[in-house]
C-alpha cells in the first residue's frame, strides 16, 4: 500500500509540474510604467514551435504598431519561433509593437505566471504576464497560423 501511495504522489507531482510548465493559453500583459493590464496575448503551438498573438488591446482597440504599414496590434504575432527546452521556451523573437523593435525572447512559468524575457545578447528585461481565464475566443475561431510581422 505504501508503494502505491508513493507512486501516486510522484505521478501527481509530475503531472502538476508539467501543467505549470505549459505556456499555451491566454495571458494578460502588464504595462511597465502604469502597472495596469495592457493586452491579452494567446500563446499557441504550431508545428513544434510556440508563438504569441495579441488577441485584445485593453483600452484602445485601434492601437497600431510602429512597424511598416502601421498594422493594428490586435491580430499581430509578437512572439515567434520559440522552442521548448525542458521547462523553458527559448531561441525565439519578440516584437515590441509600440517601438517596432525586435528582441531575442525566452519564456517560462513561475507558479501561475508567465515570465517573458526580451534580450539583446546577454542583456535583457523580464515582464510578468498573468493568466487570463476570462478571455474567450470568438465563436468558431480556428487555431492560429503564424504570421511573422514585417519589421523593417
Amino acid at each position: 500500500m505504501k508503494k502505491f501511495f508513493m507512486t501516486a504522489v510522484l505521478a501527481l507531482g509530475a503531472l502538476a509540474s508539467q501543467a505549470l510548465a505549459n505556456v499555451t493559453g491566454y495571458w494578460t500583459t502588464i504595462d511597465d510604467e502604469t502597472g495596469k493590464a495592457k493586452s491579452v496575448v494567446q500563446i499557441y503551438q504550431y508545428k513544434g514551435k510556440y508563438y504569441g498573438r495579441v488577441v485584445d488591446v485593453l483600452g484602445n482597440k485601434n492601437a497600431r504598431a510602429a512597424t511598416p504599414g502601421n498594422p493594428l496590434i490586435i491580430g499581430m504575432d509578437i512572439i515567434w519561433d520559440l522552442e521548448k527546452d525542458g521547462d523553458e521556451y527559448e531561441d525565439g523573437e519578440i516584437l515590441d509593437p509600440t517601438s517596432g523593435k525586435v528582441y531575442g525572447c525566452e519564456i517560462w512559468r513561475e507558479g501561475k505566471n508567465l515570465i517573458v524575457r526580451g534580450k539583446i545578447a546577454f542583456l535583457g528585461r523580464n515582464q510578468t504576464w498573468l493568466p487570463n481565464t476570462t478571455y474567450k475566443a470568438p465563436e468558431g475561431a480556428k487555431p492560429p497560423v503564424p504570421k511573422k510581422p514585417i519589421v523593417d
